[in-house]
């Protein structure tokens, strides 16, 4: 059965941009979130339909795609759904959630011949603009098959990482890479900065050479340097995903020091910094330890 009517619960920064490219992909979308007017503001840019509730937005609908804070709201959003879900239809868990309780949900959803993929994606804010996002999957082959072309609506590389959960151990984890190499990134331009080196120079010294990643990349000229801490990825949501790769650790007797020291240190940002803050604002936090500020005569400031 192909997926024309899909249901999008959790139209945050993330989930607007994407709900917004399947409808230009030309598939007919219902859009539902926590925060009261948001469908209706959706729909008065974009089109589609907005829902009171997600039961509404579920109703009727071949697919629909979850995109919320955690797990946890996920579990309610499906128990509020289940009703109403049509055998054979598919939940599309594109959340950075908990791979176990996904799985738990996946099994429930199955005694009612519904099914269950898990999503998630990478690329922030400005690839989900662009629909260029790079998606993560777990889940049945035949499943994924069925929801590929919305997922294409919504991403450039789609890769299987495994059954159902597979696909948010696997976010969790590049996650962790990836922060791990920026809080690393960060002291090395503190350190060159006290030693009387440009921190912009240094960021294009490090992607001509072996010290290239996506901070050095996307993030350190952008967001630090310019001081605008202003990427679209929460500093909270950060330390959750962080969390999450230490409990696949834990799960698989993993040892985890350098993860679990990692994930420490953007805990302490976040508690330090406070709520609602950017990802990229960390640095303040490894600036804070060093006191000092990174500065550089070549990127402009923010503001």
């Amino acid at each position: 059965m192909a997926i024309r009517r899909i249901g999008f619960i959790g139209i945050g920064r993330m989930g607007w941009p994407m709900a917004r490219r399947l409808l230009e992909a030309g598939f007919a979308v219902t859009v539902q979130d926590a925060v009261p007017g948001r469908g209706a503001d959706f729909v008065r840019q974009h089109g589609g339909v907005a829902a009171p509730e997600a039961a509404a937005a579920a109703a009727e609908a071949d697919a629909v795609i979850t995109m919320l804070p955690t797990s946890r709201e996920v579990a309610d959003v499906v128990a509020a759904i289940r009703p109403v879900l049509r055998s054979g239809a598919v939940v599309i868990e594109m959340s950075s959630g908990e791979p176990s309780a996904t799985r738990r949900i996946a099994q429930d959803l199955a005694a009612q011949g519904v099914g269950l993929v898990d999503a998630p994606v990478s690329g922030g804010v400005a690839r989900a603009e662009t629909g260029q996002l790079a998606i993560m999957t777990g889940g049945d082959p035949a499943l994924l098959e069925r929801v590929g072309p919305a997922l294409g609506a919504m991403g450039t590389t789609m890769t299987r990482c495994g059954d159902v959960g597979a696909g948010q151990a696997m976010k969790a984890l590049n996650n962790l890479v990836s922060a791990a190499g920026f809080l690393v990134s960060v002291e090395a331009l503190l350190i060159g900065s006290r030693f009387g080196l440009d921190p912009a120079v240094m960021v294009d010294v490090l992607n001509a050479s072996t010290g290239m990643n996506n901070s050095t990349q996307k993030k350190l000229k952008q967001f630090v340097l310019s001081r605008g801490f202003d990427s679209g990825f929460g500093l909270d949501l950060m330390v959750k995903d962080l969390s999450i790769a230490l409990q696949v650790g834990r799960e698989t007797a993993t040892p985890t020091p350098l993860a679990a020291q990692t994930r420490e240190l953007w805990a302490a940002a976040a508690s330090l910094l406070g709520p609602g803050q950017d990802h990229t604002a960390a640095a303040r936090f490894a600036e804070a330890l060093a006191a000092a500020e990174l500065a550089s005569p070549q990127v402009e400031r923010k503001g």
